[in-house]
């Protein structure tokens, strides 16, 4: 069940985010939030038709190429859809929670330290001729047993609100995140790394950054995909905001799912003209992808399926165009399908990669609109891209090319 959020922190927020688009169609869509929350008090219309409507900023602002807008109004959508916390949106958009939570984290630091010196005293006390490594034992022990350790909600133990709860869980997320990262071994070493970041191009780190979340999130897909239990809402998690996966004809995914009353998208694509792309999600563990008649193979019954699904879509979107076009400026005349479903390893009847995929390229080679591909060929193809960028990242610049 959805829990749906509001208040008077993401009213002000959305005031704000107003202020830093001159648009039109972009200002015009933020109205018509503004309008739905309201003025003071109230629930600042908390429910599903706010979180449509700053699906739309988010969508319009993309339209208009104003992603870091977009981005914003994105997170305001997934805060009022339930998805994240407060904390997160105040985070990123609110300079003085911001800095309340640094303060916050600061003093908290500060105690560590303090029980961290504590903590050393006890074992002088009790062992004058301790050594680092015994600090680094003690310290080591206080770690694996911070598990163990919990706040009470009996009686003599510690209650706190549900924000200081959340606030201390968020501590412990960082924990998490600053003990993976790696520490220099001595002040040479850091110096070293110092200069090495001053002389590195923003440019190419930032594309290095992005390899690299793309080749975790090309792992995490696959993972999905090889668990055998997995659903088509874990799968369509793992391509969430994945565009580049389905090729360099798109140039992002957009916020809003849902276009006719009639209609759901998995995962809206937008082309590079403007027009829209549909991409239909099925599980990877069918069967009966394809079946065996008279000594030949053809798509099995899921597989028609999910293209008889895709058709319908692509339907109401034709008979919709001209007021899709109108109220989100979405290009929907003659729009595509690819329809990912399957995948070799499970389906059966002493079928191979290479002849399934023959099978799907011959039924594809008489589909105009529909393309129906397997999770193999998207995780084969998104390696494949990924390889291709890894290699430009290695290439040195200055390295003459082969004659």
């Amino acid at each position: 069940m959805t829990t749906f959020r509001s208040g008077f922190t993401l009213w002000q927020l959305v005031r704000k985010a107003s202020e830093l688009t001159a648009d039109e169609r972009v200002r015009g869509r933020i109205d018509t939030v503004l309008g739905i929350m309201g003025g003071l008090g109230g629930t600042y219309g908390k429910g599903r038709s706010l979180v449509d409507a700053l699906e739309d900023v988010a969508q319009e602002a993309i339209l208009h190429g104003d992603f870091a807008l977009a981005q914003r109004f994105q997170r305001f959508a997934a805060y009022a859809g339930g998805d994240l916390y407060l904390e997160v949106l105040e985070n990123y958009y609110d300079d003085e929670a911001r800095q309340r939570s640094e303060e916050s984290l600061r003093r908290m630091t500060a105690m560590g330290a303090e029980r961290a010196v504590a903590a050393l005293d006890v074992l002088c006390a009790d062992r004058p001729d301790a050594t680092a490594a015994d600090a680094r034992d003690l310290f080591r022990g206080i770690a694996r047993s911070a598990d163990c350790l919990g706040l009470g909600d009996g009686e003599g133990g510690i209650r706190l609100s549900t924000r200081e709860a959340r606030r201390l869980q968020q501590y412990g997320h960082m924990e998490m995140v600053l003990r993976d990262l790696p520490r220099p071994a001595s002040r040479e070493a850091a110096r070293m790394m110092n200069d090495v970041l001053a002389d590195v191009d923003a440019g190419t780190l930032a594309q290095l950054l992005e390899l690299r979340a793309r080749q975790a999130g090309l792992a995490a897909l696959r993972a999905v995909v090889e668990e055998p239990d997995s659903s088509e809402s874990a799968l369509h998690a793992r391509l969430k905001d994945q565009e580049w996966i389905f090729g360099g004809a798109y140039v992002t995914e957009l916020a809003r799912r849902q276009y006719t009353p009639e209609t759901i998208l998995d995962i809206p694509l937008l082309r590079g003209d403007g027009s829209l792309h549909v991409v239909e999600l099925k599980r990877a563990n069918i069967k009966d992808l394809v079946i065996r008649r008279s000594g030949q193979l053809m798509l099995g019954a899921a597989a028609h399926r999910a293209v008889s699904q895709a058709q319908n879509y692509l339907r109401a979107m034709d008979e919709h165009r001209s007021s899709i076009l109108a109220e989100y400026g979405v290009d929907t005349r003659r729009a595509s399908a690819t329809v990912v479903i399957g995948h070799p390893r499970y389906v059966t009847g002493d079928v191979t990669s290479r002849e399934l995929a023959e099978t799907l390229r011959t039924y594809n080679a008489h589909q105009t609109r529909i393309e129906v591909i397997t999770y193999e060929t998207l995780l084969d193809s998104a390696s494949r891209m990924l390889a291709l960028s890894s290699a430009r990242q290695d290439a040195d610049p200055d390295e003459e090319p082969a004659a």
